[in-house]
């Protein structure tokens, strides 16, 4: 897997389609996509696209994309990923990743809830279920690598300890001010890819972009914040999914270097602790705009 990876939670399909070209174009063979996006379909023509001039080779490119919540049970995983592949244009996937550790009713509704406006969960299926799932399709040779998205390392030991097939990525909210240092130090440990998303803190602010730390780090090393804030996630030895919507912003997030040292230290040393996404704690995403 590429360290630097390009995360395809876009929500308007045509920007889908320029932005993961100009990704491309960029250097990008990173490309993480969900189900939940609702934007496989224009990832993969923009991919195919790509391939079929030549510019990049189908073993040269990384592609993941997640299960959903609704498609936990383990008779709805294969046709989800069959559905998903089918979207992309692909004929196997690189990593499938179970996006949160919450089942929701399953159905076409990607967000059920009840009358009072409460999701509703599915508390017949258990997330080792869904494991077990997941890692068939594994023994098939239609994915070649399998993990999670947004869970903690609490909710990560019972799977990865029952597992056949060990979880080869973790994907989770990481950034200066949610290092997620315990979980990386397990991951570390066991093989395990951390894969960090919203580094730059989804531009939220304030925020890391204008936090004044990475803006002093930036000014002197003779990089923008956001290059500032990428360099230190893959020093630290995680994967980064960055999300650039035009060319420019593809160019100048591909193009990284070390930092010093000391900037590194400095970095490390922030002590503001900030979580964006609430989605660890209920399955609903925080970043994707509720429909209706």
């Amino acid at each position: 897997m590429p360290a630097l990876g390009f995360g395809t939670l876009i929500p308007d399909p045509a920007v889908t389609v320029t932005a993961t070209r100009d990704a491309v174009e960029a250097g990008f063979r990173h490309f993480d996509c969900a189900e939940r996006y609702r934007n496989e379909r224009e990832v993969g023509e923009a991919l195919q696209t790509e391939l079929a001039a030549g510019r990049i080779a189908r073993e040269d490119i990384f592609i993941t994309t997640k299960l959903w919540n609704t498609n936990h049970r383990p008779e709805r995983v294969e046709p989800a990923f069959e559905a998903s592949l089918e979207r992309l244009g692909l004929d196997y996937l690189d990593l499938y990743l179970i996006h949160t550790p919450f089942a929701f009713q399953p159905g076409d509704e990607f967000d059920p809830r009840d009358q009072d406006g409460r999701v509703v969960y599915d508390k017949g299926v258990t997330l080792l279920d869904t494991w077990k799932a997941m890692e068939e399709l594994v023994d098939r040779g239609r994915c070649r690598a399998i993990g999670l998205s947004d869970i903690t390392l609490h909710g990560l030991l019972p799977v990865y300890e029952s597992a056949r097939i060990k979880p080869a990525v973790v994907q989770v909210e990481s950034h200066p001010y949610l290092p997620e240092t315990e979980l990386l130090e397990f991951c570390n440990h066991n093989g395990v890819v951390l894969l960090a998303f919203a580094p730059l803190g989804h531009g939220m602010k304030p925020g890391l972009l204008g936090d004044p730390v990475i803006s002093a780090i930036a000014a002197r090393v003779g990089k923008t914040p956001a290059q500032v804030l990428l360099a230190w996630a893959v020093q630290r030895g995680t994967a980064v999914l960055t999300t650039p919507k035009t060319a420019t912003r593809a160019r100048e997030n591909f193009d990284i270097s070390a930092l010093p040292e000391d900037a590194f230290d400095e970095i490390n040393r922030i002590e503001t602790r900030q979580r964006l996404n609430p989605v660890v704690e209920t399955g609903v995403p925080g970043f994707i705009p509720q429909a209706g």
